[in-house]
Parts: structure tokens; C-alpha cells; sequence
């Protein structure tokens, strides 16, 4: 593994390309008529070098943010590098934005420039149509061929490991999502963490290619596991996406040894009664999170690979995994604390709890210095990132329990939070579009059990005076939800309500909507089917 501590991106980019140049760094299976494609780390250097000049020699630097929307693709990585190496900071896009969702995280970003491809330019020129910022838009494809000049000169000083590298978005607890800035040490010590991971995941010095199908504009697949291939040699597969269908053939046409996880790709998975050992190639482990205790036990009894679970966010770089035998695969176990990671469970009052009582898990470098390795702030607001780092330790919001051994066991996700496919959603988010509609009186959403996708909206809607409930107003709320948000954020569910139980302050107390035991679903519109890429 290359040396991370005190350096840049492109110090040790520039390390790996010298010491692995033509061994495989990005690999994209097979698409439709499109034949796999594979591209070394000299290439990806080259790459980078075009990229980066171009950009220089429009007077682009440190202090400019740039709005990446490019899918997930190798095109996306060599910006990000290109980035780096000149001191800017890349802000992935999400492709499924709705318009005015793009529009809002480039007036808070700042973004000077817009970089896309001819599949995601018309959704660009929608979100700079919306916003009131306009910054350039260019194609990736025609760098080269001259840019516009920068808009505001760039900082002067050396770009160095605190410089800002990213802005990554995620979804807030209180409706728009939150800008976390990521520096370069950031991202570098989250491949160290990644590369750190135990047996049997422990990635091997440039003998591993791991098949990652989950989105390069998110931390999993675009940070973690980017920089962590990065720096031990190794090769990063991407698919566009999860596909049930091409899945098996991908793994054995790319000769992937690692693969990663979500809950709901296991649940797919293990629906295939004719996959077996027989399919799996050369792979020899899989990594992830959310595997249902059941599944991921008869998961390893078919396929006769161990899959490692474990946890991680955005805002801190380092993950934790149930790497130790016994790993406990029956449970929602996802590893422990450990030297550079420090981890209580406290109540609301931020006391320390005694082992096995579940409670809010709290993270921290250590006592001298907390926030090592942590995410350097929330953008534009200091108030939340003062909220989520009170007392010295940095407050994640979900629900844990540590048993005698320091295991650390998953209870319950962040508040207001619901994870579908992947996608945290926040229920906040969605409530607010809904409280647009002049027939919502008020409106709750949380989070129903899905078979599929782990998780999906269910609004809770209690109606105005004088609006009657009936499928046609459900659907017509779900298409106003649709028309303002991402695909994947209207409700799934919708139920009506006489009202929601409140505090004394108002404040919608979810836990009590529904007696415990029983399934919200009943009654409910469905409208999941509805809930298509556009």
C-alpha cells in the first residue's frame, strides 16, 4: 500500500501510475453492443494530464469547484484526478436529479464550471436554466478543443493535503441536502481505511479487481473504493449500474475477485435458484452492508464465499467491518472501534451507556485530535457541523448496540432517514414538497419494509377540510412529488390519516403512527410501480 500520510491526490496518483503503469485501473463490463473496455494506469494518467491542461490553460485552480455530471464511468475518475492535481474540487452530480434539485447544489456549491457528457448535458443545461448561478457547461468530449475562461482568477499557495478535493452532497435530516467538504488527506486515508479491512476481505497488492456496481457520485464506489484501489495497485470495476440480468456474465468477463453489496443485492441474488459456486469465478469475497442476517448466512452456504459486512458515511472516512472470526453473519454485526477510531454509545443527553443498551454511536480520532480523518465541515453551515460534533464527538444518529467485545451491532438508521436501493432519502426532503400542495393538511413520512429494495416512502397524509380521499388525490400527490424530486424520492406509499400524534410542541412523533408489530402498508396506495428512471 502507497504512503497516504501528509500528501495529495495526485502525489500518490502519480506514485501508482510509476510503479503499476500497465496494470488495469478502470474497467467497464460489457454494455449492450458497447464491448467491455479497459483502461491502465498509464492510460488513466494520460488521460488525466489532457484533462488538466485543459483546464489550467483556461485559468482554472485552487479555490474553483467544478460540477462533474458524467454517470458512473471512467470519464468521471480521470476529471476527479484532473481536478485534484490542479487544487479544485470536484462536486459529483447525481444523474437522477430533478432539475431544481441540480439547480440547488450549484447555487450552494458555487460551481464555476460544469463538466458532462452528451447523455447528461440536457439535465445540466435544465439545473443552470434553474439556478441562479450559470456556471460554464462543457463537454467532456471537447476539452480539448478550448475551454471558456475561468470566471474568477484562481487562489494562489500549493495545493496540499487540507486543500478541499470534494464536495459530496447527502441527504439532510431537515430537507436540502448538506455539502460535506472532503479534503485530500480525507479521501487518501478512506482508501487506507478500505485497503486496511481484515481477512478475508484484506485486498491483496495488485492482485485484486473489485466489482463495485453501485454509483461512482457516491462515497462507496467513488471514494472508498476508488482510492482504495488506487493506492495498492488493484482494479476498479463499474458497471452503469446493478443488473441481475448481466451480473454473472460481469463477473466472469472481468475476472472480478471482490465484490460489493447492498441488502437488496443479496436479496436478488439469492432469488436465482440456478446461480451456485459454479458461477462465481475467480471471486473469493463480498463486501457490503444491509445483508439480512438469514440471507447473508444462506448466502455463504451456497456460494462458499464469506461476505464482510460493515459500516461507513460520508462524513468520516473510516469504516469499520466484521472482518474477525467468529464475524457473527447471523447477527447485524459490522465490527468494532479500533486505535484511530473511537466509538461510544450515548443516550440523548450524550451519557455514556452501559454495553448492550442501544444508543446513538458517537465517533472520534481520538481525545487530542477528534477530527482527524473526518470531513472538514458542512458547507455553508457551520451551525449543523457545531450540532453534529457537540461534546468533542462527532454524532452519527444511528442506533447501535456494543456488546462485551466492543462488536458493534446496527439497530436503526439515522432519524428521518429512509434507504432505498441505496439512495438515502431524506424524509424531510420529501415531506416539504408534499406540504406544497394545498390539499395536505399534514404529512408524515417513514420508512416501510420493501422485499426488495430494503426500504421505501410511505407518506402518512392527513388530508385539508373538504378533500376527499380517494385514489385519484393519492395519485395526483405522488405525480406533484414526481414532477419535483429525483425518481427514486416520491412515496412508494401513501395512506391516508384522520391525523398523526404530536407533541406538545407539534412535532409529528412517527413511532407512535402505527402500533408496534403492525405492518403500515395496510391500506395504503401502492405506487412503487410508478417509480421509474426517467
Amino acid at each position: 500500500m502507497l504512503d497516504v500520510d501528509g500528501r495529495t491526490i495526485d502525489q500518490v496518483f502519480a506514485e501508482a501510475a510509476a510503479r503499476w503503469p500497465e496494470a488495469d485501473f478502470l474497467v467497464t463490463p460489457q454494455q449492450g453492443d458497447r464491448p467491455l473496455r479497459s483502461l491502465s494506469f498509464r492510460q488513466v494518467a494520460e488521460a488525466v494530464t489532457v484533462c488538466a491542461d485543459a483546464l489550467r490553460q483556461a485559468g482554472f485552480g485552487p479555490g474553483h469547484r467544478a460540477a462533474v455530471l458524467l454517470g458512473t464511468c471512467p470519464e468521471h475518475y480521470i476529471v476527479h484526478l484532473a481536478l485534484a492535481r490542479l487544487g479544485m474540487s470536484c462536486v459529483p452530480i447525481n444523474p437522477d436529479y430533478h432539475p431544481s434539485e441540480l439547480a440547488y447544489v450549484l447555487e450552494d456549491s458555487g460551481a464555476v464550471i460544469a463538466i458532462v457528457n452528451a447523455a447528461h448535458a440536457g439535465l445540466m443545461e435544465q439545473g443552470i436554466a434553474a439556478a441562479k448561478t450559470a456556471p460554464a457547461m462543457v463537454m467532456f468530449e471537447e476539452m480539448t478543443a478550448g475551454l471558456p475562461a475561468a470566471p474568477t482568477p484562481a487562489a494562489t499557495g500549493p495545493v496540499t493535503s487540507d486543500s478541499e478535493a470534494g464536495l459530496l452532497y447527502t441527504s439532510g435530516t431537515t430537507g436540502h441536502p448538506k455539502g460535506c467538504i472532503l479534503s485530500h488527506e480525507y479521501m487518501l486515508m478512506c482508501g487506507a481505511s478500505y485497503a486496511g479491512i481484515g481477512a478475508p476481505m484484506a485486498l491483496r497488492a495488485a492482485a485484486d479487481r473489485v466489482l463495485n456496481p453501485l454509483p461512482s457520485f457516491h462515497i462507496n464506489a467513488g471514494i472508498l473504493t476508488f482510492f482504495g484501489v488506487m493506492i495498492t495497485g488493484n482494479c476498479l470495476i463499474q458497471p452503469a449500474r446493478f443488473s441481475k440480468t448481466t451480473w454473472w456474465r460481469d463477473i466472469r468477463d472481468t475476472r472480478a475477485t471482490v465484490f460489493h453489496y447492498l441488502g437488496v443485492v443479496i436479496s436478488v441474488l439469492m432469488a436465482d435458484p440456478d446461480a451456485g459456486p459454479d458461477d462465481l469465478g475467480d471471486l473469493r469475497v463480498g463486501m457490503g452492508a444491509g445483508a439480512e442476517p438469514a440471507l447473508h448466512v444462506a448466502f455463504e452456504q451456497r456460494f462458499g464465499i464469506p461476505l464482510v459486512e460493515c459500516w461507513g458515511m460520508t462524513e468520516m472516512c473510516r469504516v469499520t467491518a466484521a472482518d474477525r472470526e467468529p464475524r457473527m453473519i447471523d447477527t447485524r454485526a459490522m465490527g468494532r472501534g479500533r486505535a484511530d477510531l473511537q466509538v461510544r454509545i450515548v443516550d440523548g443527553d450524550g451519557a455514556e451507556l452501559p454495553r448492550g443498551t442501544p444508543g446513538e454511536m458517537v465517533l472520534r480520532h481520538s481525545e487530542e485530535t477528534p477530527r482527524k480523518g473526518f470531513f472538514s465541515g458542512y458547507l455553508n453551515k457551520p451551525e449543523a457541523t457545531d450540532e453534529a460534533w457537540r461534546g468533542g464527538w462527532f454524532h452519527t444518529g444511528d442506533t447501535v448496540v456494543m456488546d462485551d467485545t466492543g462488536m458493534l451491532f446496527f439497530v436503526d438508521r439515522a432519524k428521518n432517514i429512509i434507504r432505498r436501493s441505496g439512495e438515502n432519502i431524506a424524509a424531510a426532503e420529501v415531506e416539504n414538497c408534499l406540504f406544497n400542495d394545498p390539499r395536505v393538511a399534514n404529512v408524515a413520512c417513514i420508512a416501510a419494509p420493501d422485499e426488495i429494495r430494503e426500504e421505501e416512502v410511505m407518506a402518512c397524509v392527513v388530508l385539508a377540510p373538504g378533500v376527499a380521499r380517494s385514489e385519484q388525490v393519492a395519485r395526483s400527490l405522488f405525480d406533484h412529488a414526481a414532477a419535483n424530486m429525483a425518481y427514486y424520492k416520491p412515496p412508494g406509499w401513501m395512506l391516508f390519516v384522520d391525523e398523526l400524534p404530536v407533541t406538545g410542541t407539534q412535532k409529528v412523533m412517527k413511532h407512535m403512527i402505527f402500533p408496534k408489530g403492525v405492518d403500515p402498508r395496510q391500506g395504503a396506495f401502492d405506487f412503487r410501480a410508478l417509480k421509474k428512471r426517467g
